[in-house]
């Protein structure tokens, strides 16, 4: 798909609806064209034999993307035994490129789980501006226990490039137009505009996964 103008105003209308929506109803199976999309070309999936793969699709300077996350968080503390998830950061301009960069530097770090959450109240509630290389720097020197020369050389190596790429071309496939949203086994995309909610998307998602791959 060609990859449309976006901006901060856009994506909050774009989702915003998605929490004041009917909920999607979680004792009848969701809907093909209306819960959810099947994709017409299957994405690449990276799981393990025998796994669903489920891809939260994310940016750190959403606001319901940072809603979202104690919700999620939550609910991968039990998660459908035959789910493999994983994080994909998106990018609908050139602007986004740092914190796609910023996410897998920490992954091959091994630093996510540690300030995944920390990023995003320093977004969105002490209002730090993380857009940037240098404003990215200066809090990742600042966080205890990182070592900001190690983090440098991974955000600028061909590991976090390649990474970067792979996302571009998954945001493409999965047809991606807002954050949060999930995608399912390469098949199947769903966003809380069209489950109702953002926790009626997790339950969408269950059900998609209890498909199988």
């Amino acid at each position: 798909m060609n990859r449309r103008d976006f901006s901060a105003t856009a994506a909050t209308a774009m989702v915003a609806s998605s929490f004041s929506l009917p909920a999607f109803a979680q004792n009848a199976a969701p809907k093909e064209g209306k819960e959810y999309t099947r994709l017409s070309k299957p994405a690449p999936t990276d799981a393990p034999a025998g796994k669903v793969e489920v891809i939260e699709f994310f940016w750190y300077n959403c606001p319901h993307c940072n809603e979202f996350e104690p919700t999620l968080e939550a609910w991968l503390k039990t998660p459908p035994k035959n789910m493999a998830f994983r994080r994909v950061p998106i990018a609908f301009n050139a602007s986004f490129a740092p914190q796609q960069k910023l996410y897998y530097a920490l992954e091959g770090l091994g630093k996510v789980d540690e300030l995944h959450a920390r990023l995003f109240r320093a977004i969105h509630v002490e209002k730090q501006n993380l857009s940037k290389d240098d404003g990215i720097f200066a809090w990742i020197g600042k966080q205890p226990g990182m070592d900001l020369a190690k983090f440098k050389e991974m955000y600028s190596s061909f590991t976090v490039s390649n990474q970067v790429r792979k996302a571009a071309q998954l945001q493409d496939a999965y047809g991606v137009e807002g954050v949060p949203s999930m995608g399912v086994a390469g098949r199947y995309y769903v966003d809380g505009t069209m489950a109702g909610s953002l926790s009626a998307m997790l339950k969408v998602v269950e059900a998609l996964v209890a498909k199988g791959a």
